[in-house]
């Protein structure tokens, strides 16, 4: 059953409704990426982590969440698959330069970030909302 929109229209229904199946598979990755992103954010928030950017825009590239705790600066990626082991393997090395390059850019817009280090992880979220995280998943260089 589609959810009803407040125009009485399921979602994805009506004038502005997608009309390739591109489009309709990008809409609901996009969907599933942000379920993705707050299941990960909760998982953060209960390890004591604040959050202090979703989804920041740099110049090189967005990053998912950027979080903080006691000082360390987390920059985190991210991924939703089908399985915990698809999303493990989904961060290409392309993707690791561009979250690197997005990351020194946000470093210089806000200088005050990463007193106590920083580090890039990457959560990991299954098509049942398991969350996992790989903590410094990747360094520089």
């Amino acid at each position: 059953m589609k959810n009803p929109s407040p125009a009485g229209r399921g979602l994805g229904e009506g004038p502005s409704a997608p009309s390739s199946g591109r489009a309709v598979r990008g809409a609901k990755a996009h969907r599933l990426g942000m379920d993705a992103e707050a299941l990960a954010e909760a998982a953060l928030a209960v390890e004591g982590w604040t959050i202090l950017a979703r989804r920041l825009r740099t110049p090189a590239g967005e990053i998912d969440l950027v979080a903080e705790r006691t000082g360390l600066l987390a920059f985190i990626e991210v991924k939703a698959r089908p399985s915990l082991v698809e999303a493990a393997f989904a961060l290409a090395p392309r993707q690791q330069a561009r979250l690197l390059a997005a990351a020194e850019a946000a470093l210089a817009a806000h200088p005050g970030w990463g007193a106590a280090g920083i580090r890039f992880d990457v959560m990991l979220v299954d098509a049942g909302g398991r969350v996992r995280r790989i903590a410094d998943a990747f360094r520089l260089g």
